[in-house]
């Protein structure tokens, strides 16, 4: 009669040590019993949830005699495409940051730092069938399976290296020209000016500022008078500047500088020189440019680049 109370109380106290049939305690706790309880077990799903309402399309994206095959979602903006690519052309495997020396430091050793970055999204030309639009979704510009996403740009090593110099000739133009009365007004542009505006000139749109047509911009002069045409070949990072008797074609990191100036009594044209080398002797002049082209002319030719 004395043993039934303690073997009742055994049999209580078993499902408080796991609900084992053994009565043991560690029998209680078997591996089954602790991965139903292991909350990461029970959420195994690598973010498949969340890719399951996405369309992804298959790139094939080239820059730098670099390719890379990319899976990325058709809704997603250009801006977003430029933002991976930033991530695909980076080092990986990168240990953890550490604090950031002084900026002389960096200075003085950029190639060792440059080289850990990627293309920034300031710096690339993105095409396909053209400039891509940031705003606009792969799907809307009609991106398809293994569709080729060419992309050129410079690192920051390559600014660092070749955009200061720029910088400095741009300073030392526009100091020269502060000394000097307006372009417009010189002998050497006068002539070319007095003959008026073309008839054929592409049409001007004051106060506003627009990227770069798809076609050539024609109907200009040059520093002779005679007609001029601007092609810009973003795949070949090339301008080509023609003429009735031949086209120029220029590699855009061989062009120093860009400047211009608006035509006084149609300032909704500009005066534009590409200089071509050290000089202003080295001045390719063109006259009557749109307004609304001229910041996109500058910004493609010089690049538009994101100072960290």
């Amino acid at each position: 009669g004395a043993e039934e109370p303690g073997m009742e109380a055994e049999a209580q106290e078993l499902p408080l040590g796991c609900g084992g049939e053994g009565g043991s305690p560690a029998a209680g706790r078997s591996p089954e019993g602790e991965e139903r309880r292991d909350p990461p077990q029970a959420s195994v799903s690598n973010g498949d949830d969340a890719e399951s309402g996405k369309e992804l399309v298959e790139l094939k994206v080239i820059w730098n005699k670099n390719k890379y095959d990319v899976k990325f979602c058709l809704d997603s903006t250009g801006a977003e495409l430029k933002q991976k690519i930033h991530s695909l052309t980076g080092l990986s495997g990168l240990p953890p940051p550490q604090p950031a020396p002084p900026l002389a430091a960096v200075r003085r050793s950029r190639n060792r730092y440059s080289c850990l970055l990627g293309l920034p999204p300031a710096m690339q030309k993105v095409m396909f069938k053209g400039l891509l639009p940031e705003e606009k979704t792969l799907r809307e510009i009609k991106v398809t399976n293994g569709a080729k996403i060419m992309v050129v740009g410079s690192t920051i090593n390559d600014v660092l290296a070749v955009n200061t110099p720029k910088e400095a000739a741009q300073q030392e133009v526009k100091a020269e020209e502060n000394k000097k009365e307006p372009l417009c007004r010189q002998k050497q542009h006068r002539k070319v000016l007095d003959k008026g505006k073309p008839d054929d000139v592409m049409p001007s749109v004051k106060g506003v500022q627009e990227r770069l047509p798809t076609v050539p911009l024609s109907g200009m002069y040059n520093k002779s008078g005679g007609k001029v045409r601007l092609t810009f070949k973003l795949e070949q990072d090339q301008l080509w500047i023609g003429t009735k008797e031949r086209t120029e074609k220029l590699p855009m990191g061989s062009i120093k500088n860009v400047v211009s100036e608006p035509i006084e009594g149609h300032e909704d044209y500009h005066m534009m020189a590409f200089q071509l080398g050290p000089t202003e002797a080295s001045y390719y002049w063109v006259y009557w440019v749109p307004t609304q082209y001229v910041d996109a002319i500058k910004d493609t030719v010089l690049g538009k680049w994101q100072y960290f």
